[in-house]
């Protein structure tokens, strides 16, 4: 192995735009493509601050860094145009947390790789508008905010109030959202607000295992734990008034939902089987990678297979178990304001995934070819006419949903066509972590977050304490300068700003 100075691994990386940076071919071995990554000035020495700290420990502990990361996912077979990392990069298991790659499906020898969807496969955000205003609602945040923790089960291990029989299962894993809208609960024009429609077509429940589906059962319509959450946010700044009027936000002010959680247990479950199997794929196709987090497959083999229909499970569950969420928000509302969810125009905005691989077609060398895409802790963000968002945002572009942390402002923003031909139609999923859980907790003190809150004017319900300090703003990137980046870097353009008022955590 070859051992290099910071200087020398620095060399490898290229600045070509104030907000963008290639990694030639050659920082790690077998890459196939280069990398990139886009970063502002303020963000950019979080990375190679990571980066001099590998180098000066060795190969010892820890995750790799981020940028070694989105290097290594550029050695694996059948990659096309660039491996990508957005601005809210940071290390994850195998892939980097906003890493983007795409396989080419034509190339038998392409792969899947289970590390570059995570194991919360479809962790998302759906976003709900009201006719509320923040005048409406400033005299009661502490009841919304104990009427939502009331009505959403949340944290670790938590048990869904949706009556949920292991035959449901199975129909939501296969059905995704036309599972809940036969239920009763979700409005039919829900899933035309949803990504995929809310529904991964190449589900197959047999795939599952039994461990997974008995994780997944009790947990239907959960918020769980970590950075998951339900937050009453209002509409602080306009940024493109025409976009923002046809999702139905045309007012300072106005009160939305964002709810931010994924596939529970199950999901989990079939990254840790998938993983398991693959490994054995790998003998036995004698397929190498530069780090043993990246276990993969062929696309075409069985373990590939097998792990595209239960990952499109898993996806089809989170879907339902957002929509179980949304309809427990509505009923929460409506009992609150003594309405009716349809009185208050509780309507889904748009529901994204950041944790998903997904087949497109992307053009490549010129050529239009179907890729395999997978986005780790990143939003798909498709350009106006795409023919695979809904009519409402043909003209203006897919919506796209930028979850901020617990006290911090949240962003709308929407796909562009620059975006499109870069990213594979990606952008940023969030601030990105800046410490680890470990760190925050260690560092942090839960009556000063607490306090820092509430000096913001922020309710807040919280199943446990750790995650007061897990969760900080200061744990993570600062939200905006990464959607600056990408709005900068035109991968997405700044929609709609939104301000916290109340949040619930798990």
């Amino acid at each position: 192995m070859v051992v290099r100075t910071y200087q020398q691994e620095k060399a490898f990386i290229e600045q070509v735009s104030p907000v963008q940076y290639v990694v030639k071919k050659g920082f790690v071995p077998g890459m196939h493509v280069d990398g990139t990554f886009y970063v502002n000035n303020r963000l950019r020495d979080l990375l190679f601050d990571e980066l001099q700290q590998h180098v000066r420990r060795g190969e010892h502990g820890g995750f790799l860094p981020a940028v070694k990361q989105l290097a290594n996912v550029a050695a694996l077979p059948g990659i096309v145009k660039r491996s990508i990392a957005l601005p809210d990069v940071h290390a994850g298991y195998g892939f980097a947390i906003g890493n983007v790659a795409a396989f080419d499906m034509n190339d038998p020898k392409a792969v899947v790789s289970p590390g570059g969807v995570g194991f919360d496969i479809n962790c998302g955000v759906r976003l709900v508008r009201t006719n509320l205003m923040e005048k409406d609602v400033v005299d009661v945040k502490e009841q919304m905010a104990q009427t939502l923790f009331d009505h959403i089960p949340v944290g670790v291990g938590s048990m869904g109030i949706i009556p949920t029989t292991s035959r449901d299962l199975e129909s939501a894993l296969e059905m995704g959202m036309e599972w809940s809208l036969r239920e009763g609960y979700a409005w039919a024009e829900d899933k035309e607000h949803c990504e995929e429609y809310g529904r991964m077509l190449s589900a197959d429940p047999s795939k599952v295992s039994s461990r997974a589906k008995k994780r997944g059962l009790p947990q239907m319509g959960t918020l769980g734990a970590g950075n998951h959450y339900a937050e009453i946010q209002v509409v602080d700044q306009i940024f493109d008034e025409k976009a923002a009027s046809k999702m139905g936000i045309d007012q300072l002010g106005q009160v939305c939902v964002m709810i931010h959680s994924g596939s529970r247990g199950l999901g989990h479950q079939v990254a840790t089987d998938a993983l398991t199997s693959m490994e054995k794929a790998m003998a036995r196709d004698g397929i190498e990678t530069n780090d043993r987090q990246l276990a993969c497959a062929r696309i075409h083999s069985e373990e590939g297979r097998n792990y595209l229909a239960s990952m499109s499970c898993a996806a089809n569950y989170a879907w339902v178990n957002r929509s179980s969420m949304t309809f427990l928000c509505r009923q929460a509302f409506a009992k609150l304001f003594k309405s009716t969810p349809d009185d208050l125009d509780m309507h889904v905005i748009y529901d994204v995934s950041h944790n998903i691989a997904k087949v497109e077609e992307h053009l490549v060398d010129g050529q239009l070819t179907k890729l395999l895409v997978h986005r780790k802790g990143s939003t798909r963000a498709f350009p106006p006419h795409h023919p695979l968002i809904p009519v409402d945002y043909q003209f203006t572009g897919q919506p796209v949903l930028i979850g901020g942390t617990m006290g911090t402002c949240s962003y709308v923003l929407t796909g562009t066509e620059k975006g499109f031909k870069e990213t594979f139609g990606s952008t940023c999923h969030g601030a990105g972590r800046a410490r680890s859980r470990n760190n925050s907790r260690n560092r942090l003190d839960y009556q000063d977050v607490l306090d820092d809150l509430k000096f913001k004017g922020i309710s807040i319900r919280v199943a446990s304490p750790k995650l007061v300090m897990e969760e900080a703003p200061e744990s993570y990137k600062d939200v905006t300068e990464v959607v600056d980046t990408c709005h900068q870097a035109g991968i997405s353009k700044k929609c709609v700003k939104l301000r916290p008022i109340a949040v619930v955590k798990g």
